[in-house]
């Protein structure tokens, strides 16, 4: 990969990290529940702190990240997208978040493996599974909200 490359990819991704903090901010503003406004809020917080670290490598090159990896329940691999509307109800929202963080990581995880340069290869890697991560909490909340019969 070529640093121009490796730019461009660094570019894309802040440009859905910073899409996917206007989402989650936006239901964040617009949700009545206090439980999913703080959670969504959250989810705000942290994709702008995931932009600025990758802001962080396009001006640097690289840094060491290091994340745990987290269980994948897969729960979002059964879910459809749904469409965005003012009108979701939360169990949609939730879906939507998760298929985003789904899509993230896989994107990620492509990365890393057409990576040649380690450092790049280990970036990748550590960013699908931070990715991971989020869709793990989403996947958690969603089966709460939309199976409350589990309860």
């Amino acid at each position: 990969m070529t640093g121009e490359e490796y730019k461009a990819i660094l570019t894309i991704a802040i440009g859905n990290e910073a899409e996917s903090y206007e989402f989650y901010k936006g239901v964040s503003e617009k949700v009545v529940d206090d439980y999913i406004k703080k959670m969504f809020s959250e989810f705000a917080a942290d994709e702008l702190e995931h932009r600025k670290l990758l802001e962080g490598f396009l001006a640097r090159d690289s840094k060491d990240m290091h994340f745990d990896e987290s269980v994948d329940y897969k729960v979002s691999e059964t879910v459809d997208k749904p469409s965005l509307s003012l009108d979701m109800k939360p169990a949609e929202a939730l879906a939507m978040a998760m298929k985003n963080e789904e899509d993230a990581m896989h994107m990620y995880a492509a990365f890393a493996t057409a990576s040649s340069d380690q450092s790049q290869k280990k970036m990748f890697h550590d960013l699908s599974v931070m990715e991971q991560g989020h869709k793990t909490r989403l996947e958690k909340f969603y089966v709460n909200v939309a199976f409350p019969e589990v309860w």
